[in-house]
């Protein structure tokens, strides 16, 4: 099956110190895709001067398009690309840890797989307390829901627009990966999951801390008492 476009999905939060340089080096590492490409970089709660840089990207590149919004937050920022996104084949990822290698190879495995859903495996967590609070939250995600994978929260992650259920998504906040992969469950949609390499940031400073990891946990928790309950 060829694909004429994929959508590439980039939130964007305070990220003036990498952004434009990361964007530069996706274009040049996709370029041998044998596909069309969109970047859609959604500009989010930024307080400082990423939304300049990400313009001027936009003016410099015709491929890359921006939507940005006042409104900060993961699940937000990627609902939005979903909505915007014109691709046969989607991806979003984060920009901040995502290298060019690791994007390309995903990329390449999925248009070489279609009809499958893709997504990365992290290697270890290169901060001890950020790898146990991954480990605990993996754990509650697979008993709660059934889950057979885990790293619920790597990117990317690449689907075809076929599915459409997964363009539907409606979490706004750090647990609408745990929603992709309910819903991916539930759909019955075949997944595979492909190790990268990288897990070093480019830049910027991690939004991820105690306070928001607590709220996942007992968000996903708060997800299945609904679910039970037969609420959306």
């Amino acid at each position: 099956m060829a694909y004429r476009l994929v959508s590439i999905i980039l939130p964007v939060h305070n990220q003036a110190d990498h952004i434009g340089p990361i964007i530069d080096e996706y274009i040049t590492a996709l370029s041998d895709l044998q596909c069309g490409l969109e970047y859609l970089l959604i500009v989010n709660g930024c307080q400082d001067n990423t939304a300049d840089i990400c313009r001027q990207l936009g003016e410099r590149h015709p491929s890359v398009r921006v939507i940005e919004t006042q409104a900060k937050g993961w699940g937000l920022a990627v609902k939005l690309g979903l909505r915007e996104a014109k691709g046969d084949v989607i991806c979003y990822t984060n920009a901040a840890r995502t290298s060019p290698k690791d994007l390309a190879n995903v990329l390449g495995f999925a248009l070489a797989h279609p009809h499958v859903v893709i997504k990365a495996v992290r290697g270890p967590r290169e901060d001890l307390k950020r790898r146990l609070g991954s480990f605990l939250y993996n754990v509650e995600c697979q008993a709660l829901f059934g889950l057979s994978w885990g790293d619920i929260n790597g990117t990317p992650k690449v689907f075809p627009a076929q599915f459409a259920p997964l363009l539907n998504l409606r979490r706004e906040d750090d647990l609408i990966d745990l929603e992709f992969s309910i819903v991916c469950r539930r759909q019955n949609y075949p997944l595979l999951q492909l190790p990268i390499s990288s897990t070093r940031r480019h830049g910027g400073k991690s939004t991820t801390n105690y306070g928001s990891a607590i709220r996942m946990v007992a968000g996903a928790y708060h997800m299945w008492r609904k679910g039970r309950k037969g609420l959306p």
